[in-house]
């Protein structure tokens, strides 16, 4: 095997002879498995011994181009091209230059010089189809890769190439009409069969999407993403039990993943079977620490069973991922109130306006949780606040009244009444709720009663 010859080589420092031929099938060996370092070795011993090898030329090139020496690289390609100018991988490499260089147009006219010259073209519409792609040309870039397909029809890259063409131009009906003229003539093609069940699950015909997975995993029942697919489907048929049979047996074809132990449970969590759901999403943040999502959903599982501590501790796991989720310092706010840990609240409900989460209810429990502590005046500001955001709205104009009446500004007081009752007089309990004194103030009470009048 030259290979092991090579390496043997290198251990022993001698220097073997190779012919160009077999310098060919080393270097391209390494190329394979990704060991650039040995290819340039292999060149450069290589063109040592032939020197005018033009296909060990090449192969310099390509690797020339593969660590950004563009310049070298054109200058070495224009010195084979002079000897072979109809050479294949003379388009090839000029096109992946000008590619590189983002001069896509000009690459695309390269290679559709080389087609007059070239006797396998399927590669030369693939790079061609690529070249359209940089250019967001899907429809050029289609057509190209569907030529491939007309040649090779086990030509899986480029069947998912077309199917992401179709995606980009979110046009999921010629997709489907395109993948069945597919199937036709080859009908045991799993891949295709799970490429047409997405399209048909984006447009909602899940049924159809679920026949088309199932036949994604009759043809080959090792195919994880075939089951992945049934599994999202089932669900979206509300066919919970079923989904997570086929999540389960994702977990015995692969390594378990954090996603398959997620799903899992929000299927039982949809079985209101909540004590099973928190065991698999403990499973997912065991098998990933650092998903987020997994925190998230065992604080909310643990807040439906009010076990508020423990929702909490979670929640304070979740923040510490992504302490910049307005969500989630939402939800921390109310696990602190439902704890009576107010101040612990107002952090987090101030936090969340500092991420813009402009929500009326975030302004709303802010407000009353800094009445209850008795900060008025900073309670009255963010009630202003509000209103700037959300001018007619009861909620804030009844709690600006019962404020400004605590302050001692009983003007203001009436006016923010008369605005309440005017939006929504049935809401006018909430000032007894919040304050039982301002309640009871004659002028209030005048103008609730003159109110209350007017409507009837």
């Amino acid at each position: 095997m030259p290979v092991s010859k090579f390496e043997s080589m290198l251990k022993t420092n001698d220097v073997y002879f190779f012919d160009a031929t077999e310098f060919e099938e080393i270097i391209e060996h390494y190329l394979n498995i990704g060991k650039h370092s040995l290819a340039k070795k292999a060149v450069k011993l290589g063109l040592e011994q032939h020197p005018t090898s033009i296909q060990l030329k090449l192969m310099r090139i390509e690797l020339l181009i593969f660590d950004d020496k563009l310049p070298l690289a054109e200058q070495l390609l224009a010195e084979v091209e002079a000897v072979e100018p109809h050479n294949d991988e003379v388009f090839i490499q000029r096109a992946t230059i000008l590619s590189k260089n983002k001069n896509h147009k000009e690459a695309i006219s390269v290679l559709k010089s080389s087609l007059e010259f070239v006797k396998d073209p399927e590669d030369i519409w693939s790079m061609i189809g690529m070249e359209y792609l940089y250019l967001d040309d899907f429809e050029n870039a289609r057509l190209n890769f569907a030529k491939c397909i007309e040649v090779d029809y086990e030509d899986y890259s480029s069947l998912y190439n077309i199917v992401y063409c179709f995606d980009m131009q979110q046009n999921n009906e010629d997709a489907i009409k395109f993948l069945n003229a597919y199937l036709d003539k080859n009908p045991y093609s799993e891949v295709a069969w799970h490429q047409v069940g997405r399209q048909y699950f984006e447009i909602g015909m899940y049924e159809e999407a679920l026949q088309s997975f199932d036949f994604a995993v009759i043809i080959d029942d090792s195919f994880i993403g075939g089951y992945l697919e049934k599994a999202k489907t089932l669900e979206k048929l509300k066919r919970y039990q079923e989904a997570i049979d086929n999540y389960l047996i994702t977990l015995e074809l692969d390594d378990p993943t954090a996603y398959a132990y997620i799903r899992i449970g929000e299927c039982y969590q949809k079985l209101d079977n909540l004590a099973t759901a928190i065991h698999f999403y403990k499973k997912a943040v065991h098998e990933d620490p650092l998903l987020d999502r997994g925190w998230m959903l065992l604080t909310s599982a643990c807040y439906t069973n009010k076990n508020f501590p423990k929702a909490l501790y979670y929640i304070n796991k979740a923040i510490q991922i992504d302490e910049t989720n307005p969500l989630y310092w939402r939800k921390y706010g109310d696990i602190n109130l439902k704890l009576n840990f107010y101040e612990e609240a107002v952090k987090a409900f101030y936090r969340c306006i500092e991420l813009k989460d402009d929500a009326i209810e975030i302004y709303v429990a802010l407000t009353d949780i800094l009445l209850f502590l008795g900060e008025y005046n900073e309670s009255l500001a963010i009630m202003i606040k509000a209103k700037k955001i959300y001018r007619e709205f009861a909620e804030i104009e009844y709690r600006l009244c019962g404020l400004f009446m605590i302050l001692g500004k009983e003007e203001y007081s009436l006016t923010h009444l008369k605005n309440a009752l005017s939006i929504d007089y049935e809401y006018h309990f909430i000032i007894k709720d919040l304050f039982p004194s301002v309640f009871h103030n004659l002028k209030i009470q005048d103008t609730i009663t003159h109110y209350k009048k007017v409507i009837k």
